[in-house]
C-alpha cells in the first residue's frame, strides 16, 4: 500500500513532485508520499515521508482522508492501492530534500502534467472538491 498526500497551499494550489530517474514510473509527476512500512499506519507513513522528502512536519490531526485508488500496472505486473489524504497545514518550508523537481500547480492545470495512471483519476476529483 502507498499513502499519498495532496498538499494545498494558501493559494489553493497543490504540490506535485517528479519521480526520479532509476525508479519505476520515472519522470512522471505525482503527489508526495510513499510505501507504508510493515505495521505503519497511512498517516504515520505520510508524516515520515513528507518530512524526509519535503522537510516539513505534519501532524496526524492535519491529515484528512480523501479517497483511495486501486490500479494494476500491466507493464510492471503489480497492483497499487493508493490511500490519498488532504493536508492544508504543516510546519516548515516545503523544499526538495531529495533533489526531486517539484511544482505548485493550480488544480485546473493538473491535466497538463503526465502522471502515473493511478493518480490520473484524482485530477477530476480534485477539480470537483477544491
Amino acid at each position: 500500500m502507498v499513502a499519498a498526500c495532496v498538499l494545498v497551499d494558501s493559494d489553493g494550489r497543490v504540490l506535485l513532485t517528479k519521480r526520479p530517474q532509476g525508479k519505476s514510473l520515472a519522470g512522471l509527476w505525482e503527489f508526495p508520499g510513499g510505501k507504508m512500512e510493515t505495521g505503519e499506519s497511512p498517516e504515520s507513513c505520510l508524516c515520515r515521508e513528507l518530512n524526509e522528502e519535503l522537510g516539513i512536519d505534519v501532524s496526524i490531526s492535519c491529515l484528512a482522508p480523501l479517497t483511495f485508488v486501486s490500479h494494476f500496472y500491466e507493464e510492471e505486473d503489480f497492483r497499487v492501492l493508493l490511500l490519498v489524504y488532504l493536508c492544508m497545514r504543516w510546519e516548515g518550508i516545503v523544499r526538495a530534500m531529495e533533489g526531486q523537481e517539484m511544482r505548485w500547480v493550480a488544480v485546473r492545470d493538473l491535466n497538463k502534467y503526465e502522471m502515473p495512471a493511478a493518480d490520473v483519476p484524482l485530477q477530476a476529483r480534485l477539480r470537483d472538491w477544491l
